[in-house]
């Protein structure tokens, strides 16, 4: 029975990057895991470590030994290995030279493959020492590591995202000694940089994780240290009388930047209140990684909660410390706030000529026209305000030009908001400055407001229809202008904000804005199936089957509200028993129909009905034409497609019990007549003959 080990791998570093410190701690751990597993070292389990200063992996019950294998080398056939007289041919004595084994012995190594005799030499492989192989093991997965950036140390020539400082490596109670990286591996770690600014002797792989918590003030557990944070800030919000919101980025980058955390509470003058909530977080987030706090109302507190790295024997100093530099920081949001107060979007919009929106396109000054047009259009077809939707595209760039967001970038139509309000713009335009980005991204929520909505769509369209009139069409993974998303921006909006606007009528309104399109009698088609092509990929997400889309895609339809209804209600039909009998019986339909030279007739003659199955189908599609017309134009096709549901039987039996293809040429016209029904009162809804999985 193979004895095992715990295996203990740290690597010693400077400050490793925060943002990619979780990233870093993953890929190598599950480097070093899949190596060891191609090397067939069996082991129980495996953990991953990573702090500021390390990367570590723990793998538990690791094998010193993979088993060894029977190999098997498989020469020529014995036909052609050895001629009529049994001499061994040069194809033999070929594999006999590969293998190292003489001639003579040929007849020794034959064996049956399953099909025939071939020459084979089968030779015990070696399994692999964990303790030979543990080296490459590590210096493969520091080499694979997700790093965009390496950088080199010293006077050597090999690269890493920060200088290795030191390397430890413990087999079981084993110290490994082993050269990489120019660094010799030992048992010893260290310390907390300032709470235990000392080596570490680790006796076991296995004490790794309390020997550096009891002696060396180290959290290495990555995972443990991020709930001991989130712990922590929650119970100080709680003491402050209000709430601390915790955002999955900034738990991750705080998580990343200390080894023993400690959370304490600060705070600012209320005065700084008076600025927009969301620059004084952006200005506490990303410029000193604090979590800040809110009331019962959502309100922002003048607190915030920095996680120190040191555990300090006068707490307040730190605090102290990290309250002057917040200061300045919104002092400057203040200052930037109430300097732009002073010009309105209006005046600024000027400044957008000098900016370049794509140099084929013009300016941000001339897209901002263009989607003021375009929003005033939308807005007609959807009876709103037209005159407000045309006021917010205009002034919709205008923060762009502010000193917030040349300070806060992420403040891009937050700011535009509060500029709008401050300069006595009508509420829908105020809201629209900010939810003309929405959604920002998948998941994200979509605009409250009408003309919000509006500008929305006409700032996706325009940017849309203008990058593919200038043959920019995004390819494989390039999508510099972010179509894909303005895409599916613009169909998650019409469909789940319930719009009955029709894509076709908006693009092409679109590149009517763009005059130097205007004539490219292709553009509207092309921009048309990419944005529709966009809502398969969501709804396999949402489990709906290709074959699904596709029956509806057939149809051709540009209304995205359409179009969702009509594949919830294929969905729905598949779902029924009778929905595989009927796919596959309008498919059947589709070919015989599609084998009919000249027009078949809309109308049946029931005098020519012969088959009391042809009677029976042609009875009930009279009456189901009658139910299903009245849900169809409701657009209830769900509904529609159940009761129509309900022909499969009489289906069945017209194709069990009727001959379409008489030889009677009027008995076999009115019988095309009676399925062209059939398919007819299907197509209404889509062409269920795609529902037949090819094979």
């Amino acid at each position: 029975m193979t004895t095992t080990r715990d295996l203990l791998i740290e690597i010693g570093t400077e400050e490793l990057p925060p943002k990619s410190l979780k990233t870093l701690s993953e890929a190598f751990s599950a480097s070093i895991s899949s190596q060891l597993n191609d090397l067939t070292l069996k082991f129980s389990t495996s953990k991953s470590f990573a702090t500021p200063r390390r990367l570590a992996i723990l793998v538990s019950g690791l094998a010193e030994s993979a088993p060894d294998k029977e190999l098997e080398n498989w020469g020529p056939p014995v036909k052609v290995a050895f001629d009529d007289s049994g001499k061994a041919t040069n194809a033999a004595l070929a594999f006999a030279k590969k293998n190292n084994i003489s001639a003579d012995d040929l007849s020794q190594h034959i064996a049956h493959d399953g099909k025939q005799e071939k020459l084979c030499y089968r030779s015990n492989a070696r399994g692999a020492e964990t303790k030979e192989v543990i080296a490459s093991v590590i210096e493969t997965a520091l080499n694979s590591l997700p790093i965009a950036k390496r950088m080199r140390w010293g006077a050597l020539r090999t690269e890493f995202v920060r200088p290795i400082q030191w390397l430890t490596i413990i087999f079981g109670e084993e110290a490994i000694q082993e050269n990489i990286f120019g660094l010799t591996s030992s048992n010893v770690s260290r310390g907390h940089r300032f709470h235990c600014n000392k080596e570490l002797q680790i006796s076991s792989a296995s004490s790794y994780e309390s020997v550096l918590k009891d002696q060396g003030k180290i959290i290495a557990d990555y995972k443990i240290r991020q709930d001991i944070i989130r712990e922590q800030i929650t119970h100080v919000g709680s003491t402050l009388g209000g709430q601390t919101v915790i955002s999955d980025d900034l738990l991750d980058e705080v998580s990343s930047l200390v080894e023993w955390p400690v959370a304490l509470a600060g705070s600012f003058e209320e005065r700084f209140l008076k600025v927009p909530a969301e620059a004084l977080i952006s200005s506490m987030k990303e410029h000193q990684k604090y979590f800040h706090v809110v009331d019962s109302n959502k309100k922002l507190m003048p607190y915030f909660i920095t996680v120190s790295n040191i555990e300090s024997r006068d707490p307040q100093k730190v605090v102290d410390g990290n309250e002057r530099v917040i200061r300045p920081r919104l002092s400057d949001a203040a200052f930037f706030f109430e300097t732009d107060c002073k010009i309105s979007l209006e005046q600024r919009r000027e400044k957008l000529r000098s900016i370049v929106f794509q140099d084929k396109l013009g300016t941000i000054y001339d897209k901002t026209c263009r989607v003021a047009e375009l929003s005033e259009d939308i807005a007609k077809l959807l009876n709103a305000n037209a005159a407000e939707a045309r006021r917010a595209a205009e002034l919709s760039k205008s923060d762009l030009v502010t000193e917030m967001v040349l300070e806060f970038d992420d403040m891009q139509g937050i700011a535009g908001y509060y500029y709008a309000q401050n300069d006595g713009e009508a509420g829908d335009v105020a809201l629209a400055m900010n939810e003309q980005y929405m959604p920002r991204f998948a998941g994200d929520s979509l605009p409250t407001s009408l003309t919000g909505t509006i500008v929305a769509l006409a700032d996706r369209l325009d940017t849309i229809t203008g990058i593919f009139g200038i043959g920019q069409i995004p390819t494989g993974s390039k999508d510099p202008f972010a179509l894909r998303r303005a895409s599916l921006g613009i169909l998650r909006i019409i469909v789940e904000k319930q719009l009955t606007l029709d894509l076709g009528e908006l693009v092409a309104l679109a590149i009517s804005k763009h005059q130097q399109f205007a004539s490219d009698t292709n553009l509207k088609d092309t921009v048309l199936n990419y944005i529709i092509d966009r809502l398969r990929a969501g709804y396999e997400d949402q489990g709906i089957s290709a074959e699904v889309f596709l029956s509806v895609s057939a149809k051709q339809l540009s209304a995205p509200l359409d179009i969702d209804h009509r594949i919830k209600a294929v969905q729905a039909f598949n779902q029924l028993p009778e929905a595989a009998a009927l796919a596959a019986a309008n498919k059947r339909v589709s070919n015989i129909l599609a084998k009919v030279e000249g027009s078949i007739a809309d109308t049946i003659n029931t005098d020519l009905l012969q088959e009391p199955a042809e009677v029976t189908l042609a009875a009930q599609l009279l009456e189901q034409q009658e139910k299903v017309t009245p849900l169809f134009a409701k657009a209830d096709y769900e509904g529609g497609l159940k009761s129509l549901a309900s022909l499969q039987s009489s289906v069945d039996a017209f194709f069990d019990q009727v001959m379409v293809n008489a030889d009677d040429e009027a008995l076999r016209r009115n019988r095309q007549s009676l399925l062209k029904q059939l398919q007819g009162l299907f197509l209404e809804v889509a062409d269920i003959s795609l529902l037949v999985v090819g094979k």
